[in-house]
């Protein structure tokens, strides 16, 4: 994770001098484990992972985790326990329930307080949405079945506010619902589109990391992607030179991206 250190720092700053005991995972994708390892090495905190991505992160599969097919990265760590749906535990002065969330990531747990009415969603509900459906796009599994079961199962919980993975936090969580299914419906209605939007926000996350590419070799880093190569291919029916050009011009006129010295590089609307 190349800003592993920054978050460090902003964790750091966040804790005010206090202890950070234990780091736990919603799910198993890069830009939620990526930090992992470099938290634990300035903290020397626990790090608790859902259940169902044990076997992988003890045997650091690259495949499973969705680094190597998607070109991401994330250096290896020791988790020192697991999380199960439906467990309770203590966290923040606080009681949570875990509960299984499929749909982003199969394996993905969202965390409850009834009490205070909270809830920490990870990718599974965003403000705007929820995270790419990548079990889906990559014929491995039911993932837009699951992430309908996921939002009906969030909508039966006690919520005004919500803690998501990516997005500051919102208490517009009837609204959020309403957008997702809305999101979700449109996906089910048209694979390619949720394609589409799948590689255009998995490249751009990838940029944020890489910084600046030369725009010369934007086709030769799509093809070297394998997430990007076969997801154009069979679902898109893009070969890589035309799947390179519609992502930089869908990019550039969505304003995620600029050239900059013969360079693409991420803006702030990323």
């Amino acid at each position: 994770m190349g800003h592993a250190e920054q978050s460090v720092a902003l964790v750091r700053h966040a804790l005010e001098g206090r202890r950070l005991a234990r780091l736990i995972n919603t799910h198993s994708h890069s830009d939620h484990i990526g930090g992992n390892a470099a938290m634990q090495r300035a903290f020397g905190c626990a790090i608790l992972i859902p259940a169902g991505i044990e076997e992988h992160i003890a045997e650091w599969d690259e495949e499973a985790l969705l680094l190597k097919p998607a070109r991401q990265r994330g250096d290896r760590f020791r988790h020192d326990g697991v999380i199960r749906p439906r467990e309770v535990f203590a966290m923040g002065g606080l009681t949570w329930c875990a509960h299984h969330a499929p749909g982003h990531d199969m394996e993905a747990l969202v965390f409850h307080c009834e009490e205070a009415r909270l809830l920490i969603s990870g990718d599974a509900l965003w403000q705007d949405g929820f995270g790419i459906v990548f079990a889906e796009i990559l014929n491995k599994g039911e993932g837009l079945k699951a992430t309908r079961a996921t939002l009906d199962m969030i909508g039966r919980l006690a919520v005004e506010t919500v803690i998501p993975g990516h997005g500051p936090v919102f208490a517009d969580f009837d609204g959020a619902l309403q957008r997702a299914y809305k999101r979700l419906a449109a996906f089910e209605e048209d694979p390619a589109r949720m394609a589409r939007n799948a590689i255009k926000a998995c490249f751009t996350f990838n940029l944020l990391d890489l910084q600046r590419l030369p725009e010369g070799e934007l086709e030769a880093y799509i093809a070297g992607v394998p997430f990007f190569g076969e997801v154009g291919a069979r679902v898109l029916g893009m070969p890589v030179d035309v799947l390179s050009c519609w992502l930089r011009d869908e990019l550039l006129k969505a304003g995620a991206i600029a050239v900059e010295d013969g360079c693409i590089v991420p803006t702030m609307a990323a």
